[in-house]
């Protein structure tokens, strides 16, 4: 599946208007929202994965985002972790608030999921030893 991840930043007009029902129903896409702060009357924010098997058809559904009057960027970060360095404290993981960083409790390991992060960054800054780093 071909997929994209994208920051989309709405006006607050466009706050009810049910645009990710749009993407799945016209486009047939598998939307993912990874992070979404919405508040009647005032702009917006989603970080969304999208996903078809077509390219093409994301690509669609992003220009029909921009033709609502939504801008949308593509997220080219990523949060790279060098797991031969870690020494499994799990500092990260008190500010990892989409759990993409998590201890397991029996072998007290820590475990990155990259799709369930939203590249905030804060686990960088929380890293004692800086083995999480931003990308780009």
């Amino acid at each position: 599946m071909a997929t994209r991840r994208v920051l989309i930043t709405f006006p607050a007009g466009l706050a009810g208007k049910p645009l990710t029902y749009s993407l799945v129903k016209e486009f047939d896409l598998v939307i993912n929202i990874l992070f979404a702060r919405i508040t009647p009357n005032e702009e917006g924010k989603l970080i969304l994965e999208i996903g078809n098997s077509s390219l093409e058809q994301v690509e669609q559904g992003i220009n029909f985002l921009r033709s609502q009057g939504v801008q949308v960027e593509t997220l080219a970060r990523a949060i790279s972790w060098n797991e031969k360095e870690c020494i499994h404290c799990g500092a990260c993981t008190a500010v990892c608030r989409p759990k993409a960083l998590a201890l397991d409790l029996d072998s007290w390991e820590l475990s990155f999921d990259q799709s369930k992060c939203i590249i905030c960054g804060l686990c960088t800054t929380a890293c004692p030893l800086g083995i999480l780093k931003e990308t780009f």
